[in-house]
């Protein structure tokens, strides 16, 4: 089969087509004809040798942490997928990843495809969707009737907290550029705040229960969000290489997220998919074959604003 892998760690350069054994199933786990993955930036960390500490991986590593495929071998004692089923998941971060014509995936992390969608397109939310989840509801605990700063709502996961947000009846602030601003409107932001020229600090006037920061600010910028959020509120941070700031004076919790992969939660979000609630926009899709050329175009800044799916041929 093809896949796209790095031998060593370096540059987009370093990553490969080519062909490789096609796996098999152990217990435990399923074999997926891969329709698609999709580009995270911590991809691009882990090819670069940077998160080899909390992301350790084996090379030669085939990138791609999102899934979306249809089952066509098992493992032994796997009985709650078939083959033959549309199924998606957040993989293993330190394990094989998707950009190949086949990968093997545990089991109990899929769920089913949404139905309303292309299931290559599925592929664009399993862990960003699952970011933002956790980050407001996991970690924010945020609910009804409460305020939240979107700090960098103009990428891939704040799109999906954005609307996830709204969703739960909050009122949400959300700090974008002007090539995203109408984009994280659509998604139902009731301010949104141009950082290019806006200081967040001097544009957010009542205080906030929730800041989710998702962009690389400096630290300085990240501790003065602190000053906005209510007695006993929450930061939540994204941008784990600097840790989240706290106030314990007045009770600000800051914490640190690390994305984990959950299918009850992944599942919850396919079928808000499925019914419209949440919408899944792909801004480019590439073919397998040109990964590297995605990666050389997200080391000079030359990604679309959005999310990239990378497409298998034939699947």
């Amino acid at each position: 089969m093809k896949a796209v892998r790095f031998h060593e760690f370096g540059g987009p350069e370093v990553l490969r087509y080519e062909d490789v054994e096609q796996p098999t199933p152990g217990a435990g786990q399923v074999r997926i004809r891969v329709a698609a993955t999709s580009f995270n930036g911590v991809d691009a960390n882990i090819r670069a040798g940077y998160m080899q500490g909390p992301i350790p991986v084996e090379l030669p590593h085939t990138p791609g942490l999102d899934v979306a495929g249809t089952v066509d071998a098992l493992g032994d004692g796997v009985d709650d997928v078939a083959v033959g089923d549309r199924v998606i998941g957040f993989l293993p971060m330190t394990g094989t990843g998707a950009a190949a014509e086949y990968v093997i995936a545990p089991a109990e992390i899929l769920t089913g495809a949404p139905k309303s969608i292309p299931l290559a397109d599925a592929a664009a939310f399993p862990l960003v969707g699952l970011t933002a989840w956790q980050a407001l509801f996991d970690h924010g605990n945020l609910t009804a009737g409460q305020r939240v700063l979107i700090n960098g709502a103009g990428g891939a996961v704040g799109g999906y907290a954005v609307q996830l947000a709204k969703e739960a009846g909050a009122t949400v602030l959300a700090t974008a550029g002007p090539r995203s601003a109408d984009r994280v409107r659509a998604a139902g932001a009731d301010q949104v705040i141009d950082h290019t020229d806006t200081d967040p600090t001097g544009a957010v006037i009542e205080p906030v229960d929730l800041v989710l920061n998702l962009a690389p600010v400096a630290p300085e910028q990240l501790a003065a969000l602190v000053t906005l959020i209510r007695d006993g509120g929450t930061l939540v941070n994204t941008t784990v290489w600097m840790p989240a700031p706290s106030d314990e004076r007045r009770g600000v919790r800051g914490i640190d997220l690390f994305v984990r992969s959950d299918a009850d939660q992944l599942a919850d979000l396919a079928a808000r998919v499925s019914i419209g609630e949440l919408r899944v926009e792909v801004a480019q899709r590439v073919a397998l074959a040109d990964l590297p050329a995605l990666h050389a175009a997200a080391t000079a800044g030359m990604l679309p604003s959005g999310k990239v799916v990378i497409t298998v041929a034939d699947a």
